[in-house]
């Protein structure tokens, strides 16, 4: 089959557009005829190389997929041949206390497809069956394969750690990003009035048709202080924060007395600092959180299926065409997810 592969860490350039062996299910397995594969940061991370982590190469990246079941192993029930699905993007052992309590993104054997093993820039991946689940009604394949990763990541983020509720406000970095797109309409969804920050004024004017309530051009204005000039001085109660450390001090500043921020990446650089008396006597709350559960992707699933939520896609790409497409992310271009196509 056609893929792309990473066979050692670099910029664009290195990856390949290959053949290689088509994968085989075991008992309870499935292979997905990839129709779509979403790119996000992490797939920049995998391809140049993460301090401290090492990957077994080569590997073909990819975590966002859709696409269709060609074939099952033979304790699969779930699923059938020609069945139209997105698959989770995360695989846990489903053994473990944390697992059997729904809490798989919290397995320490947790790992994600395109990560700690093969993802969907190739013509069919293997996946357990647990993770392959019924795609959204009228959907694309381009735009459901533009959903898991992103809209799990904010829902968890906004939901279960931060536990935005309605009425409160909140502080959106990063807008153009494919989380943090996802991340204005989950806050919109909730009730919360939404301030979001980008680096141009076509990216704020698509910020607004999302729902955010004000924005602020972090290219020209200082976040800080228009969070304090748009919310009386107050500051805002949740900080929805990816970025790392280009914005982590006024990320910190933007936050009122008992504020929470809650991070789930650092594509800036991860080295941040705080002053423990600002922490403390202010009383805020930080929140880390990884990815989400499967659960809570049936209900991110569901919502998109209601029309309540949607994928927003920046461009599509043909598979052959990755090199292109990590560009155009590492360059900050996008608004919203880069995806390929496999036809």
């Amino acid at each position: 089959m056609k893929a792309i592969v990473i066979p050692k860490h670099g910029g664009p350039e290195v990856l390949q557009f290959a053949e290689i062996a088509e994968p085989k299910p075991g008992p309870n397995e499935v292979v997905v005829r990839v129709r779509a594969c979403a790119l996000n940061h992490l797939d920049l991370w995998v391809r140049q190389g993460l301090h401290g982590v090492t990957f077994s190469l080569p590997l073909v990246p990819g975590s966002d997929i859709a696409g269709e079941v060609a074939a099952v192993g033979a304790l699969a029930q779930r699923v059938h041949i020609g069945d139209k699905v997105v698959l989770a993007p995360g695989v846990s052992c489903g053994q473990c206390a944390a697992c059997a309590a729904g809490r798989d993104n919290e397995c320490r054997k947790y790992t994600l497809f395109g990560y700690g093993r093969n993802g969907g820039c190739a013509e069919y991946v293997l996946a357990p069956e647990v993770n392959v689940l019924p795609m959204p009604p009228g959907l694309s394949f381009e735009e459901a394969a533009a959903v898991p990763l992103v809209f799990l990541t904010a829902w968890h983020m906004l939901v279960a750690r931060a536990r935005l509720q309605p009425g409160e406000e909140v502080l959106i970095l990063g807008a153009g990003s494919g989380v943090g797109s996802a991340a204005i309409q989950v806050a919109k969804l909730i009730g919360a009035r939404i301030l979001a920050t980008a680096g141009s004024r076509a990216k704020l004017d698509k910020a607004r048709e999302l729902g955010a309530d004000e924005v602020i051009d972090h290219a020209q204005q200082k976040i800080s202080e228009e969070v304090r000039r748009l919310t009386n001085k107050r500051g805002v109660d949740v900080v929805f924060e990816h970025v790392g450390i280009a914005t982590w001090e006024q990320s910190i500043l933007s936050l009122a007395t008992g504020g929470r921020l809650v991070t789930c990446g650092a594509t800036t650089g991860a080295a941040a600092q705080l002053d423990l008396r600002y922490l403390f006597v202010r009383q805020l709350s930080l929140l880390g959180s990884y990815m989400g559960s499967r659960a809570e992707l049936y209900t991110v699933l569901k919502l998109v299926g209601e029309k309540k939520l949607r994928p927003v896609i920046d461009r599509v790409f043909p598979l052959a065409e990755a090199v292109q497409a990590h560009r155009r992310l590492e360059q900050r271009e996008q608004f919203g997810k880069v995806v390929l196509t496999v036809p």
